[in-house]
């Protein structure tokens, strides 16, 4: 993904033929509360250190525990990547335009946060479809799992889950790269598909090309993920205790962070549709749910309800404390 990522960009540097200049209304007007923008900074920057260290703590323990070294557990590694990799590209820009005078980016720029932004979201539809295959390999052909989900399979999964939205959301890029612009202001935070607003005549073309890109790396995703937890609710009613336990206990989890994403992508797209319908405090509210809630919720979600991540969870923090408290102890003697 970071290959493709290098090569757009180059593309949208050397394909424009005049340097813009957006304006990005941060925080839906944030100008005018510019007293409070240290406060603001301290928010946010507490809140971005918070997720990459919640999600990085897990990927740590997934990666240096062997019993975690699952398709189950790699998958979910590779989500909370995902995680901090959609955090990364919103909290630095949005850290500097909290600071700012003026929030402003160039278009180039703008295209490429948009391309970023969007190829980890279809990743993350394009993972969550992974893992629903393997919940359901796992519960309802156990005995042919390991020759399923061996590791040429994982490496095809995950090669295949950034790749391919990286390829289309590029193309999507391109046809954005040569379009004329009569609008310079986007009202939001970041940029994402409030861009067709500043085309000059809406692109019939960009619309068809992102409708077929929402429903290949979103859409389709979707009804697979669906239709593989029906399917291991069918088949696990039938089954014995065991089994329908197992089935709650792995598949819940990856049921709440979908709930959770296709809520946000929901958002994301009501909130430029409604976009002059919506008061400056519902849009806010909206577009925090996408920055703040989903990369935050799902280091959570797979901390608390996965036990063998709890597990290990609970003795980094046990040792963690005794290293913090035993200096302590040896010089009180306790």
């Amino acid at each position: 993904m970071c290959v493709s990522c290098v090569l757009i960009l180059t593309f949208l540097f050397l394909s424009m033929d005049v340097e813009l200049n957006l304006t990005l209304v941060t925080f839906g007007g944030f100008a005018e509360l510019h007293k409070y923008r240290y406060l603001y900074f301290v928010v946010i920057s507490t809140l971005y250190i918070l997720i990459l260290c919640f999600n990085s703590t897990i990927v740590f323990l997934i990666w240096t525990h062997k019993n975690l070294h699952e398709p189950m557990y790699i998958f979910i590694a590779a989500l909370l990547i995902n995680s901090v990799l959609y955090s990364m590209i919103i909290y630095p820009k949005l850290l500097s335009d909290v600071l700012s005078e003026k929030q402003t980016i160039s278009y180039p720029l703008c295209l490429f946060q948009g391309f970023l932004y969007y190829t980890s979201g279809g990743s993350e539809f394009l993972l969550l479809a992974a893992m629903a295959y393997d919940r359901y390999v796992s519960i309802c052909k156990p005995l042919q799992y390991p020759v399923i989900m061996n590791r040429i399979t994982i490496y095809v999964c995950l090669i295949l889950a950034w790749l391919i939205p990286a390829f289309e959301t590029s193309v999507l890029g391109v046809l954005y790269s040569n379009v004329k612009l009569c609008s310079f202001t986007l009202t939001g935070i970041f940029c994402n598909n409030s861009l067709y607003k500043l085309q000059c005549v809406p692109s019939v073309a960009i619309s068809i090309y992102g409708m077929v890109t929402l429903i290949n790396i979103a859409l389709l995703p979707l009804l697979f993920i669906l239709f593989t937890y029906i399917r291991i609710i069918r088949i696990s009613y039938h089954c014995c205790r065991e089994v329908r336990k197992k089935a709650v206990k792995t598949c819940l989890p990856h049921l709440l962070v979908l709930i959770n994403f296709s809520c946000f992508i929901f958002l994301d797209i009501i909130i430029v549709r409604l976009d002059s319908d919506l008061s400056k405090t519902i849009r806010l509210t909206l577009t925090f749910q996408s920055i703040l809630f989903h990369p935050l919720l799902n280091p959570i979600i797979y901390g608390l309800k996965m036990n063998e991540i709890f597990k290990h969870i609970k003795i980094l923090l046990s040792s963690l404390i005794t290293l913090v408290l035993l200096p302590y102890y040896q010089m009180y003697g306790i």
